[in-house]
């Protein structure tokens, strides 16, 4: 028999997770729902998410957001891929581009024809048969055409820089005018059922008691309903992905804006360049067993494009996730559940997948626990996988200059990592599991830019001659060339499209 249906949905945190969870809540459950949310002025946010990866245009088109608009809102800039710089080896640099690399060619896909001439010495660059790649390289920008046909225009991937404190600003205003009801207050205790522990209501420095049926827990850090109240437990990932520390810090523009985020590794952990409509996001992520926080900000300041806007503001963190991310009626979302290092710009897309699994496994009032392990299962499989990817970087390098990279290469590390190494390194295979986020494109793409390349290639590369294979990589690149001449500047196709009102 169906239980009866939740009447309060609580939202305990504001923030980019709060704010998404609130605009994707109001706009699923057509105000079938009251939903509430708490936050606190005095309660500051972390705010260093400020890189995306594509998946964010679904959210913000079943949103309803504007895409032009929410540019000019967040002075957002468009991203194509993340260069990766001194990861392999000093001075070396690669990219991990979005969408696809090469087209494919018969029986197997096009990355084995291209191991196979790569070890005969007569293959391009990756990036050269990469439209995101090439752009990015030419920093051009555009988004994908549709009415092109077969053609590397129709498959320009793209994501967005932003400020995340205004997007955060811009998804309340969407949230309000859509039901979303905000409470300012901080909260000072939080109230139980005596008979099972559930989360009934959290009480304000007022007095004023916030109860609901469906908790949403996006506190940051700190856990305050999942961790504080209800102890789920948390899972430390620090001897896999050792920094714990990042230093944050704006710098004056860049004249030109890349259309890509970079990530330059130094002795002790690596440094983010995100570059927005108004100003530079930098930050130095480190380890501090490795490098004392003085160090850490002296090598942060040392590699700005531009005058520092601000002094750097510390973050501490462990590399983790919680046990379970959704206990009871609490559901943890974005820091609350976990976090892991923004290398590969996952944080918001956690926000986001998290919101659709919990929509999904929607509950009643009955909190079937069959769909809430089942919740917590699929979470955690995300986490993993993802973690796998990051601590992937880490592991392949070939550095000989510091005590740290060293211990990351020689590192043990997880079985499901180990696999797919070996899977790779025997043919060149890459196993994609149950939609896992990063596709057999992008392990592909941190390999080879790091160095690490398969014994062999797939036997059935074998049926078409080598003369065959190179007139058709050659084809595939002098295509992606002649796209990457058409498209406009990133400069050129901001001011035409969103351009931010000066600050």
């Amino acid at each position: 028999m169906q239980a009866p249906l939740l009447n309060t949905i609580v939202i305990v945190g504001g923030g980019t997770a709060g704010w998404m969870t609130a605009t994707a809540l109001a706009t699923a459950l057509r105000g079938r729902y009251r939903i509430r949310l708490v936050e606190s002025d005095e309660i500051g946010i972390v705010g260093v998410g400020e890189a995306t990866i594509p998946m964010i245009q679904r959210f913000n088109t079943v949103a309803g957001i504007d895409e032009a608009e929410f540019m000019k809102a967040t002075n957002g800039t468009f991203k194509l891929g993340i260069e990766f710089v001194n990861w392999g080896r000093l001075g070396e640099r690669y990219m991990h581009g979005f969408g696809r690399v090469g087209q494919d060619l018969w029986t197997v896909g096009f990355d084995q024809y291209w191991h196979k001439m790569h070890a005969l010495g007569r293959a391009r660059d990756l990036g050269d048969y990469s439209i995101t790649r090439a752009a990015s390289r030419a920093n051009k920008f555009m988004p994908p055409r549709t009415d092109v046909g077969n053609s590397p225009l129709a498959d320009i991937a793209y994501a967005y820089h932003f400020d995340a404190s205004l997007y955060a600003r811009h998804l309340r205003k969407l949230s309000e005018s859509r039901g979303v009801e905000r409470i300012e207050g901080k909260i000072v205790r939080v109230s139980q059922r005596p008979h099972d522990g559930f989360v009934d209501a959290v009480v304000l420095e007022s007095g004023a008691r916030v109860e609901g049926d469906l908790f949403i827990d996006c506190s940051g850090f700190r856990g305050l309903l999942i961790e504080q109240t209800l102890g789920a437990g948390f899972e430390d990932w620090s001897h896999w992905l050792p920094c714990d520390r990042a230093l944050a810090v704006p710098c004056e523009p860049v004249p030109v804006p890349t259309p890509y985020t970079r990530s330059t590794a130094h002795r002790a952990g690596w440094q983010w360049r995100i570059p927005l409509q108004n100003r530079t996001g930098n930050g130095h992520v480190y380890c501090s067993r490795h490098i004392s926080d003085d160090e850490a900000a002296a090598v942060l300041l040392a590699n700005l494009d531009g005058k520092p806007l601000a002094d750097p503001r510390p973050i501490r963190f462990t590399t983790g996730m919680r046990k379970k991310s959704w206990d009871k009626n609490v559901v943890a979302i974005g820091l609350a559940s976990g976090f892991l290092e923004p290398l590969e710009s996952t944080s918001i897309h956690m926000v986001q997948a998290a919101v659709q699994q919990l929509l999904d496994f929607f509950p009643d009032r009955g909190f079937s626990q069959v769909d809430i392990d089942a919740y917590n299962r699929m979470s955690r499989f995300h986490y993993e996988r993802i973690r796998d990817f990051i601590i992937l970087h880490y592991h392949a390098n070939q550095r000989d200059d510091s005590a740290f990279w060293q211990a990351c290469a020689h590192m043990a590390i997880p079985d499901t990592l180990r696999e797919k190494l070996d899977l790779y390194r025997s043919h060149g295979r890459i196993q994609r599991y149950n939609n896992e986020l990063f596709t057999e494109v992008g392990w592909l793409q941190v390999l080879v830019g790091q160095n690490i390349h398969p014994q062999a290639y797939h036997p059935l590369v074998d049926v078409q001659t080598e003369e065959g294979i190179e007139d058709y990589m050659e084809s595939v690149a002098d295509v992606i060339r002649q796209c990457v001449d058409f498209m406009p500047s990133h400069a050129e196709f901001i001011a035409g499209y969103c351009k931010a009102p000066k600050m």
